[in-house]
């Protein structure tokens, strides 16, 4: 055999050994309450799954109510969690700051799902921490780049959304979101677009807390700002840390926002460096005259800024 007729021989082995590597494991799981899927709790299946998969690994969710705190480890690369429908596909837990009882930082503890693992995606679920009004009580903690929630329902109180990561990119697609107090909050650089953003008491919606080398923080786009029958004084958000960054547009606002708008949390200096803005926005809660002077309506050119091509950059969010 010649040594031309060797090296190709070589060559298509090692292509197959690498196919055979990249297929030697599951890529798809259901789970079901009534024990007719593959796991009877979410992670199971989570921990059934490959580590740093080359190709994604989905898990279909039979609609139920799954009563478990659920971890996405870091190394549960491209996975997948998709409900069977985001009413009846429940995920949910009950702990908060005080329950845990470790210390100051105790709510980082309080999650109902964690995701740690690059590229993750769920759809069609509901997330929710049951706790009530009693303190800080997580739902959803996100702590991962490339993540994305589309059609999800994500409910909690206090902190009900930690988007956590510094310049981690998040991406939520018509969701709908609750809670009372700060309850989208994080370093994260995370898109809100076609979503409902629910105020269940008079409170802040947001407390990003972007680190200063970081360029956008929370974005919303093209979202509806609700609130419940009694809730009449709701500011869009105030800053964990200083240059938090926070912006607002296209979006439809209720008469339960403040004229004012915005928020220091009692540091006159944020002021000098928070970036908290608006563009486009409508009704009764968006008054751009009476908003805070240190905020900023913005510009057309401006508010070409907040394209998901400029957020993202080379994310083009392919784990949908």
């Amino acid at each position: 055999m010649s040594s031309k007729v060797i090296g190709v021989f070589l060559l298509l082995l090692g292509v197959f050994a690498v196919g055979a590597t990249a297929q030697d494991y599951e890529t798809e799981f259901v789970v079901a309450k009534d024990g007719s899927g593959d796991f009877t709790s979410i992670q199971a299946a989570i921990d059934a799954s490959k580590s740093f998969p080359y190709e994604r690994i989905t898990i279909q969710i039979k609609d139920g109510v799954y009563r478990e705190k659920v971890k996405v480890h870091s190394w549960n690369t491209k996975l997948s969690l998709v409900g069977e429908s985001k009413e009846n596909t429940i995920i949910t837990y009950d702990d908060y700051f005080d329950k845990i009882d470790r210390g100051r930082n105790s709510t980082f503890h309080t999650y109902t799902l964690l995701v740690d693992g690059n590229d993750f995606h769920a759809e069609n679920l509901t997330i929710r921490n049951t706790a009530g009004p009693v303190g800080q009580a997580v739902a959803l903690h996100v702590e991962a780049d490339r993540a994305s929630f589309e059609s999800c329902r994500i409910l909690g109180d206090q902190d009900t959304i930690y988007a956590a990561g510094e310049g981690d990119r998040q991406y939520f697609k018509e969701c709908y979101i609750e809670g009372t107090t700060d309850f989208i909050f994080g370093e994260a650089t995370a898109v809100f677009e076609d979503c409902t953003i629910h105020s269940k008491s008079n409170s802040y919606i947001t407390a990003a807390s972007t680190a200063k080398s970081v360029e956008h923080g929370f974005i919303f786009k093209n979202c509806r700002l609700t609130a419940a029958e009694d809730v009449t004084e709701v500011y869009l958000g105030r800053p964990w840390r200083n240059f938090a960054r926070t912006v607002f547009l296209n979006c439809y606002m209720g008469d339960h926002i403040r004229p004012v708008g915005w928020n220091n949390w009692g540091k006159p200096e944020a002021e000098q460096t928070v970036f908290y803005g608006e563009y486009g926005n409508k009704g009764p809660g968006y008054q751009p005259g009476k908003r805070a002077e240190w905020t900023h309506i913005l510009t057309p050119e401006q508010a070409k800024n907040y394209s998901l091509e400029s957020v993202f950059g080379d994310w083009e969010i392919t784990n949908r």
